[in-house]
């Protein structure tokens, strides 16, 4: 069941998705997010980010102003927490750092496509899912379309 306005964490993967590719299943997860939910952000989490988009991969597709951008769109948009617990529990660790903020921030969900992370589904109580779960469960058409 979700709640009514849910808080939210995105992987780093399908926030990059969503630039990419608006249009993609991750791109319409993270624009319901936007609409819906109060999207959570930690510094690590920004830091990550901002690693991930400059790399030269990205380059073709992201400039430094287009970078600028979307860091303070982001900060302007979601929730700063200060994440207060260390966790240690992911496969990977460098997906403990989603958890933590999860944690911290009393998220409902952690949107991602990392099965490192989807295999801990549930993490207490938060629900980690798919883009295309999280827009199935809350997107136009499902029960909760009008909360």
């Amino acid at each position: 069941m979700f709640p009514e306005k849910p808080r939210v964490v995105i992987d780093t993967g399908v926030v990059v998705s969503r630039l990419l590719r608006p249009d993609s299943i991750p791109g319409q997860a993270v624009a319901l997010a936007q609409r819906k939910a109060t999207l959570l952000i930690s510094q690590e989490t920004m830091a990550e980010l901002l690693e991930v988009l400059t790399r030269p991969k990205f380059a073709p597709y992201i400039n430094a102003d287009d970078l600028t951008d979307i860091i303070q769109a982001l900060a302007g948009i979601a929730e700063v927490i200060h994440v207060s617990v260390k966790i240690s529990v992911c496969r990977d660790p460098d997906d403990d750092k989603l958890l933590a903020l999860a944690a911290t921030g009393g998220a409902n969900f952690i949107i991602t496509s990392d099965d490192d992370l989807l295999v801990l589904n549930p993490f207490g109580n938060v629900a980690i899912v798919t883009p295309r779960q999280f827009v199935d469960g809350y997107g136009e058409g499902s029960p909760h379309a009008g909360t």
